[in-house]
């Protein structure tokens, strides 16, 4: 089978297999990867994420990765919420899990998938593939641009005029030569609605993001307290944030879901800030069994719970947290007397 007809089947086997869009570029594709890296990291805006800054050679050229590769072959596997996903920011008594979140771990669902197309493409064609979904020093973004299934937007995650920005990104490494797309051009023109809505004004400039702001990192990357002057931005976020996917007007082309374990568990929709406040260990690796959730553990996961008990307003929440202020983990202990405080401010005591 000639490179061009190969690759046309394994398109068509990679939408059999459930993925929405499939590209292909070469391992030289991202010439610029470098400098923009490395003038992030000079910035500090990866924060605590040192694992960035490590083997940064393989980063920002796949072919030094692998240097038998002569082809990328990225995938696009939807994951377009059948919920408002802001909506859950109107009810201070209740948790917001990012969307990517609410179910199974995508790294799992989308590897899966990725290898069974990568058996597909050896038993037709041979040579020798490696696959990767955001486990390795690989930037899945700006070779997803290159091989055209859409462009990295002002808030910096990659839109498609086909999908929006609700999809996870897959890389499968061949040695075959299979010919490349043509890069996606950039089409976010004036809008400015994903800068705009971010709580912590975690973009510098439009296509820059410096992570110590933003919510996602803060509550999942961020080790330890979190600066006080960011915790009342966090609102009632505690794993992720949304806020920037979710505005962007390139939705309306979103493709619904077709894989079952990445539609919402209704429990982790708009789950209680209470009943998660008042989780052990256990409790916490039971309810977040096979979610990408439990990786953060529960200390940190309380923590955030913490902080958005602290933002609700709410004094029936100040019990939840006066259990806490006594944590084995300090920085818990330190997030529910910060709530306790809050909330006697917000809403004090009434005399009896």
């Amino acid at each position: 089978m000639d490179p061009a007809a190969l690759k046309s089947a394994l398109h068509a086997q990679a939408l059999a297999e459930g993925f929405a869009a499939m590209g292909v570029c070469r391992p030289d594709a991202i010439p610029d990867a470098p400098a923009r890296l490395a003038r992030f990291l000079e910035l500090g805006h990866h924060g605590q994420m040192g694992w960035l800054a490590e083997r940064t050679h393989w980063r920002s050229d796949p072919g030094a990765l692998w240097p038998q590769a002569r082809a990328v072959v990225m995938l696009a596997e939807v994951y377009t919420p059948e919920h408002d996903p802001l909506a859950v920011l109107k009810r201070p008594d209740r948790a917001a899990i990012s969307v990517y979140a609410q179910n199974r771990d995508y790294h799992d669902t989308v590897k899966k998938r990725l290898k069974r197309l990568g058996r597909w493409l050896l038993a037709q064609a041979g040579g020798e593939i490696k696959v990767f979904v955001d486990t390795a020093p690989v930037m899945e973004k700006p070779l997803a641009a290159a091989a055209g299934l859409g462009w990295q937007g002002k808030h910096t995650n990659l839109l498609s005029r086909d999908l929006g920005n609700w999809f996870f990104l897959g890389a499968l490494f061949t040695t075959l030569p299979l010919p490349p797309d043509s890069p996606e051009a950039e089409h976010c023109g004036s809008c400015t609605a994903c800068l705009d809505i971010c709580p912590t004004r975690a973009f510098p400039a439009p296509f820059q993001l410096d992570a110590r702001r933003c919510i996602s990192y803060l509550t999942i990357e961020h080790h330890g307290p979190v600066d006080e002057s960011l915790r009342p931005a966090l609102g009632n976020r505690i794993y992720g944030c949304d806020d920037c996917l979710a505005v962007c007007p390139w939705n309306k082309f979103a493709q619904t879901a077709t894989e079952m374990r990445l539609r919402a568990r209704p429990e982790l929709t708009a789950p209680r800030l209470a009943d998660l406040a008042a989780l052990d260990d256990a409790g916490f690796r039971a309810l977040f069994s096979g979610s990408p959730v439990k990786r953060i553990g529960r200390d940190r996961f309380v923590r955030n719970v913490l902080y958005a008990i602290g933002n609700s307003g709410m004094a029936e929440l100040r019990p939840p947290a006066q259990a806490l202020c006594e944590d084995p983990d300090p920085t818990v202990a330190d997030a529910a007397r910060w709530a306790v405080a809050r909330l006697h401010r917000a809403a004090p005591p009434q005399p009896e």
